[in-house]
Formats: C-alpha cells, structure tokens, sequence
C-alpha cells in the first residue's frame, strides 16, 4: 500500500491516520511492518500499529491520547469507543522552560490599514453601532439599515449593529464581561466611526459605561441615550450617523508594517486532519508573523486540556507560566464547579472526522501557536498589551471564543475546520479548510485550502500562498462570512440572570 494512504505523525506514535478510507482486510506497510486493517476505518481517523494491552497509553503527536478501554490489536480502528481520555481534575505543574530558538528571516512586508488617531492600525474602516442594553437591540438595526440605504455604504467597508442579549439583569463577572466585551468593541481599530446606543435604565449604564474607554476620540465614537431623546430617537440617531459617516468616509489606508498585525487563532469543526494540515499551516503563520514583531492571540482554554505543558513550558518568564497555569486550572474548576468533566469536550462532529479524546483534539488544535514563546496571558475582555505570542481565557464555543479574539483586538481571525462553518464575527473571519474535500464542497465558506499539504504541496510553498493571502484581507479583500454578510458577537455568560 503506498505511503501516502496514511501519516505517522511522531515517530513514538502507536496509531497512523488513514488519508482515504480503508476497508477491512486492506493491508498497509508501517516501519516495515505489515498491518491488516480490522475493521471499515473512515478517512481522517486512526488505525492502531500494534498491539496494546487495556489501560495502555495510545499515542499520537508523540504524546497520548487517552488510554485503551480493552485489549486491543494491531490493525484496529481507534475511536471513542475503544479509548478513554486520562483527563480529570486540576494538576500541580513544574515550569521546565523551553527556549527554542525560531530562524526566520524578517522580509519587511506591509499591508494597506487605517492608522487610527491612538496609534492602532483596523483593516477595515467601518460604521458600527454598540448597544449598551439588548432592550435597544431593534433600534440600532434600524438605524443601520437606514444609514445603509441613505448612502450606500460608499466610502466605508460596511455599516453594523452589533446585536447582543445584555447589559442588564447582570451580575458580578457576568456584568463586567459584558461591558468589557462592548468596550473593546467600541474601541477597536476596524470602525472609523461608533455610535454607542443607550436605553438609559439598564444596569450598564451608559454614561459610566463611557468612562471605561478612556482617553477615546470623541469625534469618532458618540453616545445616544434614547430614554433623554424628546421624540424620536431615529432621527437624533442618524443625525449622529452621518457625522461619523462623513467623517470615516474620508479615511484612506496607508501602508503599515506587519509589526501592526493582530491576528486570532481559532478552530471549529475539527477532524483528523485539523492537527495534520490547517493547524500546522497556521502555526507556521503564527512563528512567520511574530517574527515580524507582529501578534497572535490562541485561545479556546479547554481545547488546551491534554496539550498544556507544552504551552506552560514555551512561556517567556516563571511569572507568564504562573498566569498559564492559572489560566488551565481556572478552567478547569469552572468545569467542576457546574458537575462536569473536563474531558467530554469533542463534539459529534469531531468524533466523526476522526477526534475521539480532548488530548486528540488539543494536541491538534494547539499548533495552531507554532514554537514561538509564550510573551503574554490575557483574562477574558483584556486588550492586546504585549506583542508576540499571546494565550487568551475564553471557552471553546466558536461564537464566545472569535468575538473574545476579537475583543482583544485582533484585526482577523484564522479559523481551521474540517467540517465546516458560515459563521465569522465582528471582524474578518478566515475560514482554512484541512482538507479538499470540504474546500471544494462548500467553497462558498471556505477562503483557502490546506489540504494540500497531504496532496504534494510542499509547507514552504503554501506558507508564502498562505501569507500572501492574509495580506490580501488585511488590505481589503473580503472574507467569505463577509461577502456572505454573516457576521456577529456572542459574549460569555456563567451566572444568574435577574
């Protein structure tokens, strides 16, 4: 059987994954040996190479995967039912610092950004409206429909309201997540122009709500509180509009260098390939752009589960891997503390392509940071104050984890997936496919393909392609949620709503 059927990922791996689909009684050749497939193995998942007793360790990226429920043979297809996770509660970890040193050249690249009046550089230049409260949710897409049909959009990328279910009948976290999450919003570099809708009774309110912004510019982001507006509030809000239209309007984008670039790392809908193909392509982006004095922010905490140490030892500092290790077990007792396991993250999906334990999945989805080192740890809501390579506290849910990526201030996102996704939030949101078979099935999700990788396309050449095209969207070309016009913002929730 050729070699190119399936992929050994580590040397000390005990499964191979099958790049086709394997029927039972197929025979393939691993170090030599001759293997009988046991049993109908889907593409994307895992044939063991040898024989392993109950409760050993399967190994996969050199590290296990969980352990094996029974006796199992070599040839056997490895999945959810015959392999149980190790993961349980909290564990005490010992920082062994690793300081890989990353060769890559610094080629001087730039892309074309808006170069805000705070010295932040948005790749688009758009008009936002922020409801501080759900209540006026109504209004404020109103208002954007409205401006949108008055102009046409012309002279800015888009025009938004952020629709969201908070801001009132909060408590503690809840309600500081939530204004952090909106301030971060307003803030961010890619509006040229937010109107900050109020309702005027909500628990957020909006006047003290404003005080969290800072020294803002007060020419770009207004406040309306519709509760103070004597009649209509439609009108005071579009009279609001067109200044800020007229003003972003006449933003032009200047060339910035790659230092300026921040870009999120997320994954949805992974399968067998997600850690074979699209996260490996991202990782090496990762390593590329932090070079350049640019930034990348990985997130999704649980999705870490089973991969930690591996990010616990790449931290620049003892007091960086303390804030990692907190970031990990906080996590974790959230889980505990709602009587869940921290183990029983893989969705349907994922199983189905061919993930069947958290360490499956978070030793895949982990590459998506390359080698670089660790150089900040954010809480959920923070904004960007380090560059380089950043860890982030957010869940693993698409929607939570993209906008929190956002949040921090990420200009774009790069999201792997093998099963596929629509969504993107409030900023571009590039979907990476990890094989052709999604890519040319629903290529109206999908912006690029690195199941080439597995198809005799070299990590060197699709890199360059890779890079080229982030910097395309950086400078204005659309991403496929966009020109889909599927865009949106979903903020964590843990507590009691009043």
């Amino acid at each position: 059987m050729n070699q190119s059927t399936f992929i050994k990922i580590n040397p000390a791996d005990s499964v191979v994954v099958c790049l086709k689909a394997f029927a039972q009684g197929e025979v393939i050749e691993v170090d030599g040996k001759k293997i009988t497939v046991a049993q109908d193995t889907p593409m994307g998942h895992k044939i063991l190479i040898e024989d392993v007793p109950a409760g050993t360790d399967i190994i996969k990226y050199g590290y296990p995967i969980g352990h094996a429920l029974r006796d199992l043979k070599s040839g056997e297809w490895v999945n959810e039912h015959n392999l149980k996770t190790n993961l349980s509660g909290t564990l005490t970890y010992e920082y062994k610092p690793v300081n890989e040193r990353l060769s890559i050249a610094t080629d001087h690249r730039t892309f074309n950004g808006y170069l805000r009046s705070n010295g932040e550089v948005g790749v688009r230049n758009e008009i936002w409206i922020v409801p501080t409260v759900g209540c006026v949710n109504g209004i404020a897409e109103r208002l954007a429909k409205l401006l949108q049909q008055e102009t046409g959009c012309k002279g800015v990328d888009a025009i938004h309201s952020w629709h969201h279910n908070y801001g009132c009948s909060q408590l503690s976290d809840d309600h500081e997540n939530t204004r952090k999450i909106l301030r971060d919003i307003v803030l961010h570099p890619n509006a040229g122009g937010v109107l900050v809708l109020g309702l005027g009774c909500e628990n957020n309110q909006p006047e003290e709500f404003m005080k969290m912004l800072g020294d803002y510019d007060k020419s770009r982001i207004r406040l309306l509180v519709t509760q103070k507006v004597e009649g209509d509030e439609i009108e005071a809000g579009m009279a609001i509009l067109r200044e800020l239209y007229s003003l972003a309007s006449k933003d032009q984008r200047q060339a910035c260098d790659l230092s300026c670039l921040r870009v999120g790392l997320k994954c949805g809908g992974s399968d067998g390939f997600s850690g074979i193909t699209a996260n490996p392509l991202v990782g090496e982006f990762s390593d590329y752009l932090v070079a350049q004095g640019g930034t990348t922010i990985l997130t999704e905490v649980p999705e870490m589960f089973g991969a930690e140490t591996i990010l616990m030892n790449r931290c620049e500092t003892p007091e960086l891997f303390g804030q990692t290790v907190s970031l990990i077990n906080n996590f974790k007792e959230y889980f505990l503390s709602h009587g869940e396991p921290v183990g029983e993250n893989p969705s349907p999906g994922n199983k189905a392509g061919g993930i069947s334990t958290l360490e499956d999945k978070a030793l895949g989805c982990t590459q998506k940071c390359g080698r670089a080192p660790v150089s900040g740890v954010l809480e959920y809501g923070d904004r960007i104050t380090t560059n380089g390579l950043n860890l982030l506290s957010a869940p693993g849910n698409d929607l939570v984890a993209s906008t929190a990526l956002a949040s921090a201030g990420c200009q774009i996102v790069l999201f792997t997936t093998g099963r596929g996704t629509p969504f993107g939030t409030f900023i571009p949101t590039m979907k990476v496919s990890t094989n052709s078979v999604l890519f040319n099935r629903k290529s109206n999700w999908i912006d690029f393909n690195a199941g080439k990788l597995v198809e005799g396309t070299s990590m060197e050449d699709l890199l360059k392609e890779f890079i080229d095209k982030i910097i395309s969207v950086a400078n204005g070309e659309p991403t496929r949620n966009e020109s889909n016009g599927y865009r949106e913002i979903s903020i964590f929730k843990n507590g009691v709503t009043l």
